[in-house]
């Protein structure tokens, strides 16, 4: 077989011409996507499509082993929007020049028609060969945000593999749990009236937006093909229906029981998320994965944990006048409150709190306020303690943290709240709020890691787990993809490790979740004006 040459003025084939409209169309198909965002195809026969279509006098020189095998490994692969359907990412007739436009015409027809087989992932830098032999070939330079980490712990091949397993499984979901059934499913969590609802309503979406999707697609094949889609953008776990945290409520949905029975099930499946969950001891063979794993990641470092300070956080909102410890410069006098500079004008005595919702207070009342406070109830709240990385220049582990934007922050609360005392808070009087902030999942925007739901921190002066021994450094279900399958060794790791600098904690608070019913939660704000009114927080929206 002879080689397609290099364009060249003396010749009429632009064939250079031709190599740089594919490269051009695959950069405008792919641009701004994000991995993975490629499928393959079952299109055997692209080197034959091509050649058919060439010119007569133009087929045998084209007739090149290596463009080939660009054909076999590259030539099928396709993107998928929301409704399921494919689109060439390598092949359009519209800026090829002519004697290549009936056979593009044909590689995107064949190729667009193929049924979907598996997300394409790939670690290589370049995808053919090109030049070799002094001939130019079928050659692309893919986009770094679409090359496959080659520091993973499973392969690009072992990946894929993972997502054709990731379909079937979905696909069994979808036929197993009807519309109906996830429709009720999201109703009931989001009313908040399940046992930490707030932690299943992001897979609950999810599920319901696959299934809607997949309604409005017209035909099996586009059905099929927006299930691809929705496994190749899932969360880590969402796809695996049964064995997520709402496998039980979809379970107990479709069989028809009661709802009495339907919480108590799930309250009890949910149980498990306490702090210091009990757990089996890991087998020997995942503490040495686990081993294995880590010194892959270089993540050892990482795993030592410390309570949070103000200024690990990223703050909504905090008290006029305030500032980072960092940028604080040391004053004889800090520890001293100045007098206020106007007397407050308070409602008359016995007015009653505005009542409204997280959303609008964020909008309306935060902006403008100097000063708040939270009226500590003596029932037991949902407390937390924040915690963050001891080596800040460690491998990031959590999901929400990278190298280009660091932010290792994590949260625990204990199951059914804890009491005022056990955070040094005195109830039945205010205490000062010194920041609010979301919680650190939704740091990077709330497109981001919306399976762990939607919350709001509100910390408070002077609080801190007095009670604290150990655990709660991380849960496994914060960690990134890598360590999913050495959980049992890293759950029990984090069970016994201990915490670092209890004593010097300064972003501990309260925590409102999304979906957890009615808050009744009251707080005092002072506003740069000097008026003070109280407010009471009923829910998330």
């Amino acid at each position: 077989m002879s080689e397609p040459p290099i364009a060249s003025p003396d010749r009429v084939d632009p064939y250079g011409e031709f190599l740089a409209s594919v490269r051009t169309r695959f950069e405008s198909v792919t641009r701004g996507k994000q991995p993975p965002a490629l499928f393959t195809t079952d299109t055997p026969a692209l080197a034959e499509v091509y050649l058919d279509g060439l010119p007569a006098t133009l087929r045998q020189e084209h007739a090149c082993a290596t463009c080939r095998s660009f054909f076999e490994r590259h030539g099928g692969l396709v993107t998928l929007d929301e409704a399921g359907r494919t689109t060439s990412a390598l092949w359009s007739a519209k800026h090829t020049p002519k004697p290549y436009v009936d056979a593009v015409a044909a590689l995107a027809k064949a190729v667009e028609a193929a049924p979907i087989t598996g997300v394409f992932l790939s670690s290589d830098e370049g995808w053919g060969t090109s030049p070799k032999g002094g001939w130019d070939h079928l050659a692309l330079t893919p986009p770094k945000a679409l090359r496959f980490p080659s520091d993973r712990t499973h392969s690009a091949a072992q990946t894929m593999a993972e997502k054709r397993e990731d379909f079937r499984i979905l696909s069994a979901a979808l036929e197993d749990f009807p519309l109906a059934v996830v429709k009720q499913a999201a109703a009931l969590l989001s009313t908040g009236g399940l046992y930490r609802s707030e932690t299943c309503i992001g897979v609950a979406n999810w599920l319901l937006g696959v299934h809607r999707s997949r309604q409005q697609a017209k035909v099996g094949a586009a059905r099929e093909r927006v299930v691809w889609r929705a496994v190749a953008t899932a969360p880590p776990g969402f796809c695996h229906v049964r064995s997520t945290m709402i496998g039980t409520l979809l379970v107990d949905l479709a069989e028809g029981l009661a709802f009495a029975t339907i919480k108590a099930r799930f309250d009890a499946k949910l149980h498990p998320l306490q702090y210091q969950r009990p757990t089996a001891a890991p087998s020997q063979q995942n503490i040495e994965r686990a081993e294995k794993i880590v010194a892959q990641l270089r993540s050892a470092g990482a795993l030592e944990r410390r309570f949070a300070k103000l200024d690990d956080i990223e703050a909504l909102w905090r008290p006029a006048g305030s500032e980072s410890a960092s940028a604080r410069p040391e004053r004889v006098f800090s520890h001293l409150r100045a007098k206020p500079s106007q007397t407050p004008t308070t409602p008359p005595a016995g007015a009653p709190a505005v009542t409204m919702t997280w959303e609008k207070f964020a909008k309306t009342v935060v902006p403008t306020a100097a000063r708040i406070d939270y009226w500590v109830p003596t029932a037991n709240q949902y407390y937390l303690g924040l915690i963050t990385a001891k080596n800040l220049d460690a491998t990031p582990i959590i999901q929400w943290d990278s190298v280009g934007k660091r932010n290792p922050v994590t949260w625990y609360v204990y199951q059914n709240g804890s009491t005022p005392a056990r955070w040094n808070l005195r109830a039945e009087t205010h205490h000062a709020v010194t920041a609010i902030t979301l919680a650190p999942s939704m740091w990077a925007g709330e497109g981001k890691h919306s399976h762990h739901g939607k919350k709001v921190i509100f910390v408070l002066e002077g609080a801190r787990d007095l009670d604290y021994e150990k655990g709660a450094g991380f849960f496994p279900s914060f960690l990134k993809s890598d360590y999913h399958e050495i959980r049992a060794t890293l759950e029990a790791y984090a069970n016994a490790a201990v915490v670092e600098g209890k004593a010097e904690a300064s972003a501990c608070g309260l925590l409102l979740a999304e979906g957890s019913g009615n808050w009744r939660q009251s707080f005092r704000v002072t506003t740069h004006d000097g008026v003070t009114i109280t407010y009471e927080l009923d829910r998330w929206d």
